[in-house]
């Protein structure tokens, strides 16, 4: 690396900016990257109440108000709320926990002003500012370097490469705008080794950096498939609500009911046909969620991502410091003596290493080799103590080499092995078989190093000593997430910006790529942020459910673009954090793993609850319905509707939601995102399960009807309504398992809660202020009994359907 020393004509160099030039150039803004604001509390509450079932839910809630029905609007109003107050808190909570993170860096830079050297924020650094940096700094601003001593900078965090980049200041005219200049240095990165002079040329936006953080803003998030079939589903309630009142009115006025008495039975049907407690529940499940991720260091920025994870079929990764641990390490050595090639090795290294750890300071393929050498016991202070250096050449771009004359005359010597096996005392045959095991070692994507040594100062008569070959190793959790990943049908694709070779090594030493396989679709290799857009954006069209995992700001506009983004959040930086859906609160990638199974899990349940919640509004409705054609006394008062929906109806759903993950999940590939959740088959199910229980109890309120007369009628079709769905519920817990082989205890919330629910409906019979609200007498023992067995014929039906698919039979009357 040369080194280009100031002249006359650099007096800026010495003098730098003056304050007065500094403060004037304060105005063309700050040295920051301005990232998307988080949402102001005002917005994230209100943005709660969106969606077709919310929307049905204010539209029910205007026409009781209007209609002066004050319990009904009360009603509606408490779950519209409640549902919005927990979405809220996951909401901000989650922005404060970024907003945390954030806080762990605070950057400053070194700057000459008015000829003195001064330490400021790095945010106030200003464009033709001249910067002072070494190593193990963080560089402030896009620079032109003025002078350069042996300079490497580690640009990971902008390119993905994990080896430090030689930098040099022989060309004084290089743009910013182009990564592949030696002469410019860049924001976010840092110096690995040597020390500089520079002068910035970009600050803030206007810097490499910031032109990806650019990125961002012009890429949208998807909406996650929970959110596209919630509106699915919304939009067929929506016409399915609107139809069947339009249906009830006509025929209310064939049967000229009078129209105020219209008007409420309309009211009353959209109450029944809509789950009122859906929203809250599957708010409350991701919220679960949420919860178990973050005992496993993982933080869900918003709600939906919980679910999402549970749809991924691929997950798109960098590699450096999310595969492999950022740091270099010994990996192989290939040579008779390796204490002695390391000690040679140790004794050509200008980096040091801490008494005690393994974080060095200096190049970190020499930190490996220091490390390397102090579990054989050797450091490089007692050799430098023994035979102190005499004299240093070194490394140079153009040589490739370094060497270090010591004490009692011995040469170490280190390097690429082409320009060194020259210098050696080797055969012709010698040297042949050398570069072909440095090929192999290269071609595993090991950065190899020769090691050599002589007599005196001259680089001549060398004796070869062997091979060290280093690189950035996997994290070992990663190959079991892999191996995880795979076993559930999930693809995974590394994106980098490093060199194929490396990349391919570490995809199969990881388990990404099998040995045979082409590496075209599961590695990308020297990849740029806008390719990383293009790849992400091809996934989506493919129909695949994409996570990108990433730590670099190079990574942060396909975190965006993907369905969930997915940051570290030790080694991540900022702006990567603001881009992401989920971040990794220990850099663990097999956390990714336990996310996905989570939202599995969570997915399943909140498709549970949502057949469970549906065919109950469908029997209500088939109830109603069924009276209006045959001109009978509405069933139910809308207080009894609302009180089905949102507490002997949600109760038990909310507890669907807490159904263990099945032990299974994991081994089965990733759901179709064209699969609805709630499919063909899926309605026509509720359609028969909500038919029969509606027809049961219908069949029921008429016998009343007709032998005790409308106020005992409806008494017996509330309460029976209620217990169906509660039997139903046990049911619920699985499409194939009959309930007494699940067990009533495996899941204890939905036994405790349809034992709770159970108490509170009996005990709405006997209670006097109660009894005036809905409208109830107690119930007689022949009643109860009367209420028992036509309430357990729905929940009956269901486990014989299962019973008969267990024994390979077929019920396709019944099957959905």
């Amino acid at each position: 690396m040369s080194k280009q020393m100031p002249d006359a004509k650099r007096k800026p160099i010495e003098t730098g900016l003056s304050a007065e030039d500094a403060n004037l150039r304060h105005e063309e803004g700050k040295n920051e990257l301005t990232h998307q604001k988080t949402s102001s509390p005002p917005r994230i509450f209100i943005r709660q109440f969106s969606g077709p079932l919310i929307l049905i839910l204010l539209v029910a809630c205007v026409i009781s108000l209007f209609l002066r029905e004050w319990t009904d609007a009360a009603a509606i109003i408490v779950i519209l709320i409640l549902n919005a107050t927990i979405g809220f808190f996951q909401e901000y909570q989650a922005e404060r926990s970024v907003d945390a993170l954030k806080d762990m860096t605070a950057p400053r830079a070194l700057v000459i002003r008015d000829s003195k050297t001064a330490s400021i924020l790095a945010t106030d650094v200003v464009s033709g500012d001249i910067l002072k940096f070494e190593s193990g700094d963080i560089i402030a601003a896009d620079a032109r370097l003025l002078e350069a001593t042996y300079l490497k900078v580690n640009e990971a965090v902008l390119t993905g490469e994990s080896l430090p980049v030689s930098k040099n200041a022989l060309t004084a005219g290089a743009s910013a705008g182009d990564l592949s200049r030696e002469q410019m240095v860049f924001m976010g990165t840092a110096v690995a080794t040597g020390t500089a002079i520079a002068e910035v040329v970009a600050i803030g936006m206007k810097t490499e950096l910031g032109k990806i953080a650019a990125l961002l803003t012009q890429t949208v998030s998807p909406l996650t498939p929970l959110q596209v079939q919630m509106k699915k589903m919304g939009m067929k309630l929506l016409w399915i609500c609107g139809g069947v009142t339009v249906l009830v009115f006509i025929l209310g006025w064939a049967h000229h009911r009078p129209l105020f008495e219209l008007v409420i039975f309309s009211v009353s049907l959209a109450v029944a046909v809509v789950p009122e407690g859906l929203p809250a529940i599957i708010t409350v499940a991701l919220s679960l969620g949420v919860r178990r991720l973050a005992a496993c260091h993982a933080i869900i920025r918003s709600l939906p991502s919980v679910e999402t994870l549970g749809g991924v079929s691929v997950i798109c990764t960098d590699k450096t410091g999310t595969l492999t641990t950022g740091k270099m390490k010994v990996r192989e050595i290939q040579g008779k003596d390796v204490k002695e090639i390391l000690r040679v090795a140790e004794g050509c290294c200008d980096a040091q290493l801490p008494d005690a750890g393994d974080i060095g300071t200096g190049d970190p393929t020499e930190v490996a080799i220091l490390l390397a050498a102090r579990k054989q016991g050797m450091e490089l202070p007692e050799i430098d103590a023994e035979n102190p250096r005499v004299f240093t050449h070194p490394f140079d771009p153009k040589r490739k080499r370094m060497s270090i004359l010591r004490a009692d005359g011995s040469l170490y010597v280190k390097g690429a092995l082409e320009t060194i096996l020259p210098l050696c005392l080797t055969t012709e045959a010698d040297q042949l078989s050398l570069l072909k095991i440095n090929e192999g070692m290269a071609s595993r994507g090991l950065r190899v190093l020769a090691v050599a040594m002589g007599k005196g100062k001259e680089e001549k008569e060398l004796t070869y000593l062997g091979m060290i070959g280093i690189a950035d190793p996997p994290r070992e959790e990663a190959k079991v997430a892999i191996a995880a990943a795979r076993a559930a049908g999930v693809k995974v694709v590394m994106i980098t910006g490093d060199h194929l070779d490396t990349a391919r090594a570490i995809a199969l030493e990881l388990g990404i790529l099998k040995e045979g396989e082409s590496a075209s679709e599961c590695v990308y290799a020297r990849s740029t942020p806008e390719d990383k857009l293009r790849i992400i954006d091809h996934l989506k069209s493919s129909g695949e459910i994409v996570a990108m995992t990433g730590d670099g700001v190079n990574d942060a506009p396909a975190l965006r673009a993907a369905h969930i983004g997915i940051a570290m959040g030790k080694g991540g930086t900022e702006v990567t954090r603001q881009a992401a859906d989920l971040i990794l609160a220990d850099d663990n990638f097999s956390t990714i793993i336990t996310a996905i199974r989570e939202g599995r899990g969570i997915y399943a349940n909140i498709r549970r609850a949502i057949l469970y919640l549906l065919a109950g509004n469908f029997g209500e409705l088939f109830v109603v319905l069924g009276a209006s054609i045959g001109n009978l006394p509405l069933p139910f008062l809308a207080v009894h509707l609302l009180w089905i929906n949102l507490v002997t109806d949600s109760l038990p759903a909310l507890a669907l939601i807490t159904e263990p993950t099945s032990p299974d999940s994991m081994k089965l590939p990733p759901r179709s995102p064209k699969k609805l959740m709630v499919g063909k088959a899926e309605w026509i199910r509720i359609g028969w399960v909500g038919l029969l229980e509606g027809s049961c109890v219908l069949g029921l309120f008429l016998f009343t009807l007709k032998t005790e007369g409308l106020v005992p009628a409806r008494n017996i079709a509330f309460t029976t309504l209620v217990l169906s769905q509660l039997w139903r519920a046990f049911s619920a817990r699985s499409k194939s398992k009959l309930i007494f082989k699940l067990g009533f205890t495996s899941n204890r919330w939905v036994f405790g809660v349809v034992l709770f629910t159970l108490s509170i409906q009996i005990a709405l019979h006997f209670v006097p202020l109660s009894q005036r609200i809905f409208g109830l007498s107690e119930l007689g023992w022949k009643t109860l009994l009367e209420i028992l067995i036509v309430s357990f014929i729905t929940a009956t039906v269901l486990e014989v359907q299962k019973l008969i698919r267990s024994q390979g039979g077929s019920f396709n009357s019944l099957r959905g």
